[in-house]
């Protein structure tokens, strides 16, 4: 994987924040929360999210709680109860698939409308990134991938890949001891996300506490079920100007139910894929018939662009 840059609409520059946010007050005075939420546009972040993502509950329920809590940090800060800028550092833990980049690019958002992200950029990254192939190669990448990310977030997907215990020629640990210096030193304007697997992350964070000590946050994404997943494909769908016949909506509950018991299943990533073949079956069939076609017909797809799939005749669809 490639190293990325991420950024929502509106996001990428570096914002003045809102003189009004940090205007002291009296012992005596009162806050209107809904009013200092709307303001700072935390309702539309939590929103998007609602709409980006089917399902995930917990994980919803747990960035609203973080939301909360920061913007009520903000708050006290101005009756100059502030305890130094809290630890935002997080894990998010679950299968492929499961939206941890979705959430990442929103947190970094609600993070810089808050004012705790002066860009609320995402930098995402992996262990090729970050360590290097041989003495004094991983310091300086692993500095570059961070001095990217100030300001802002960076992801680390498939964290537990730094860490290869036993093996003296490894770089990784080197990468960790630069990363722990900067999540420690620049809290106030660098967050880490780590994401991967859940065991395999619990088995790097026993085997660098120093780590484990500095995540605030644990998010857990659950997989999707096959009601879920359906509903994700109708969005993509919808998005993208095809929809599914009746016929078609059956068939296509059928292969993820199908899907969803074989290997390398990666939930709404699975979903993606398999429309994009669909739709190279569609555009075959259409090319080939030798009736005029309509618009109806540009856009729906029928059971026959997804019984061709493996998912229907062997075990490695």
């Amino acid at each position: 994987m490639t190293r990325q840059g991420f950024a929502l609409p509106g996001q990428g520059q570096d914002r003045d924040q809102d003189p009004a946010a940090a205007e002291p007050l009296a012992d005596d005075a009162t806050v209107d929360l809904t009013a200092e939420r709307s303001g700072a546009g935390v309702d539309e972040i939590l929103d998007a999210l609602e709409s980006d993502l089917v399902g995930l509950a917990p994980v919803k329920t747990r960035v609203r709680e973080i939301a909360a809590l920061l913007l009520v940090d903000r708050v006290r800060g101005r009756f100059g109860l502030s305890a130094g800028p809290p630890s935002l550092h997080m894990c998010f833990t679950g299968n492929p698939g499961t939206g941890k980049t979705t959430v990442a690019l929103r947190m970094a958002e609600l993070l810089h409308r808050l004012g705790y992200l002066r860009r609320g950029h995402v930098v995402s990254v992996t262990r090729d990134d970050l360590v290097g192939q041989y003495v004094g190669h991983t310091a300086p990448k692993t500095r570059d991938a961070i001095n990217r990310a100030m300001g802002g977030v960076l992801f680390i997907d498939e964290a537990y890949y730094l860490y290869r215990a036993g093996n003296e020629r490894d770089y990784g640990q080197e990468s960790i001891e630069i990363l722990l210096q900067h999540m420690e030193n620049h809290r106030a304007d660098l967050v880490v996300i780590m994401a991967g697997y859940a065991d395999r992350m619990e088995t790097f964070f026993a085997s660098n506490p120093g780590m484990s000590s500095r995540i605030a946050h644990h998010l857990e994404f659950p997989d999707y079920s096959l009601d879920e997943l359906a509903a994700i494909a109708e969005l993509m769908l919808r998005a993208q100007r095809y929809r599914l016949s009746a016929e078609a909506r059956a068939t296509f509950r059928d292969y993820l139910a199908r899907r969803m018991t074989q290997p390398r299943f990666a939930n709404a990533r699975s979903v993606r894929n398999a429309l994009e073949r669909a739709r190279l079956r569609h555009a075959n069939r259409l090319a080939a018939a030798t009736a005029p076609c309509g618009k109806d017909d540009l856009m729906r797809l029928e059971p026959a662009d997804f019984l061709a799939s493996r998912v229907f005749s062997g075990p490695h669809g």
